[in-house]
């Protein structure tokens, strides 16, 4: 994890150069003093908040404190007014800051610019999740260092961090691959890395991920111009858009030749390969955890479009955002989930007493083939996207198909032994960017070796081989294959909602519901489910890095 400076708070509204403090109250406005100014909260007064050393936090917190009640009383005379942005940000603290101290000041300072007659907003949501209830994720606990950690190191701490904040050890690992990616010096420049990462969430119409990295791409100094469409950004980023949907829709198409138009010396504009691994690693990352966000029904975070409103919701119904996770009618209707989970434990141990037996390679190319051409149906197809999304996506109409539909001819296999992270890819991450190599291979190693030897309501469990068929599964619907594995098991050990889940969140992770989520492993802990999304995240990050890997190592001999 990040560690060392903290990163500055910018409350920066589109199409103003500098942060803004004080707007104007009601319909006149007058010019402020510079005093008036140092009245209102700034970036640095903010950000002090995020102090390691208890002392300046409480300090920096009853500052904070004094100077919204100032503000509040200029208020009385239509002098001066909380921005907007302040008044999101305390509500963002007010709802997520795992401070104790830090989340009562920032709700009662809330409460109390409302007795004054200030709007202020109210959240949307009532937890990180639409899937999860909110009380298991903000419960005290052993998970609760890593949120105060992440709060200090980032100034915040979003949706995504809390329902990872139930794994810890992973949470932990990703956060340190995040801060590589976006804050270590490296061959594209902060602002261009979060824009890309910004194209590659639009492809799964993940608004979250679209404003999380909007608002950071501003904060590093790039041009709003290129949040209202595609067609502003530079020839050279929209270049990349064949290889954004590729690798967000069907992998397996991606060719030496693709890499050759961006880095060849007669490109124009011209990518390095240094340049070109970055953007590949950042848009694959971006698009699995698209798959993550929508698997796990996270909510728009209190500060986003969709997450907030400046009026109380009617007592009889509370608005649902339109970027949240399609909701349906409620759970599944519940039969003995007990039962399976213990036929489930009984296959599983079936499985592990019959490694010995051997088949013939024919007989696991025949499971595998078969496996892959399974007709799993997907979801409810969602309406269009918000426009903030859409205007940043070229050919939205191209979308997953399968690798390998039911009687036509598909692409080659790749077979894992012939190109492998391990044997190869690691390798090439390595060369061409420095040390990423090394935080995604952590990644990986930690979500497959993620354990707590228990499953539902029973402990001491090898979970081993549930894990191992989750993993291999993704990569077969990538068109990978490992020829030392038996692709029987993953029909014995993943019941059909399970596929139907692993598979829509993969493929195309915007049509999850509510209900696909709820229907598989009806017994199981909300955190093994997480557990789930973190493999099926990993395993396609993986399997889209291996395709483009190729290529690349394709074009270089």
């Amino acid at each position: 994890m990040a560690s060392g400076s903290i990163p500055s708070f910018t409350f920066k509204a589109y199409g103003e150069d500098n942060p803004r403090q004080v707007s104007g109250s009601g319909s006149s406005s007058r010019h402020h003093s510079d005093s008036e100014s140092e009245i209102c909260p700034t970036t640095k007064s903010l950000a002090r908040l995020c102090s390691r050393d208890k002392d300046e936090r409480a300090t920096a917190l009853e500052k904070l404190s004094e100077k919204i009640l100032v503000c509040l009383e200029l208020d009385r005379t239509g002098s001066a007014r909380l921005s907007k942005e302040t008044l999101l940000h305390l509500l963002r603290l007010s709802r997520s800051c795992p401070l104790q101290e830090v989340r009562m000041r920032a709700t009662e300072l809330l409460c109390i610019a409302q007795e004054e007659g200030i709007e202020v907003p109210r959240a949307l949501a009532s937890g990180p999740s639409a899937f999860i209830p909110a009380k298991e994720l903000l419960i005290e606990g052993l998970n609760q260092d890593i949120l105060v950690e992440s709060f200090l190191s980032l100034g915040q701490v979003d949706h995504l961090t809390m329902v990872m904040a139930l794994h810890p050890s992973y949470l932990s690992c990703f956060l340190r691959t995040q801060h590589a990616l976006f804050e270590l010096d490296g061959p594209l420049p902060r602002d261009w890395r979060h824009y890309v990462s910004v194209m590659a969430a639009a492809r799964h119409h993940c608004s979250y991920m679209v404003q999380q990295h909007s608002k950071a791409f501003l904060e590093a100094g790039g041009d709003e111009s290129w949040l209202s469409g595609i067609k502003h950004a530079p020839v050279k980023l929209r270049s990349l858009h064949t290889l954004n949907k590729l690798l967000a829709h069907r992998p397996w198409l991606i060719t030496q030749q693709h890499i050759q138009e961006l880095v060849c010396a007669g490109a124009e504009p011209r990518w390095s390969l240094a340049e070109l691994i970055h953007a590949v690693i950042l848009m694959a990352h971006t698009h699995s955890l698209c798959s993550f966000v929508w698997g796990c029904g996270l909510n728009p975070e209190p500060d986003h479009i969709g997450g907030y409103a400046f009026h109380p919701p009617s007592p009889s119904h509370i608005p649902r955002s339109p970027h949240s996770p399609a909701h349906e009618d409620g759970r599944p209707e519940l039969v003995d989930g007990a039962v399976e989970v213990e036929v489930l434990m009984k296959r599983m141990v079936e499985l592990q007493q019959q490694q010995e037996e051997e088949c013939t390679q024919e007989e696991m190319v025949t499971r595998f083939e078969r496996q892959r051409s399974e007709s799993i149906p997907t979801a409810v197809v969602r309406g269009a996207p918000p426009e903030l999304v859409l205007c940043l996506v070229e050919e939205p109409e191209f979308r997953y198909e399968d690798f390998a539909p039911r009687g036509e001819q598909s692409p080659s296999t790749m077979r894992a032994q012939d190109y492998s992270w391990e044997d190869h890819g690691f390798s090439l991450v390595q060369r061409l960017l420095p040390d990423m190599g090394q935080f995604l291979d952590e990644e990986f190693q930690v979500v497959s070796n993620l354990t707590y030897n228990r499953m539902a309501m029973h402990e001491d469990v090898d979970t081993y081989t549930l894990r191992k068929a989750l993993w291999n599964y993704i990569h077969c619907l990538y068109g990978i294959r490992y020829d030392d594995y038996d692709y029987g098991s993953v029909n014995v050990l993943l019941e059909r909602s399970l596929k139907v889940f692993v598979k829509t969140m993969a493929c195309h992770p915007e049509q999850t519901t509510a209900r696909i989520y709820h229907a598989f492993w009806r017994h199981f802990r909300h955190s093994e489910k997480v557990h789930a999304n973190l493999i099926v995240m990993e395993a396609r990050l993986q399997a889209a890095l291996l395709y483009t890997l190729r290529s690349i190592t394709a074009y270089i001999k």
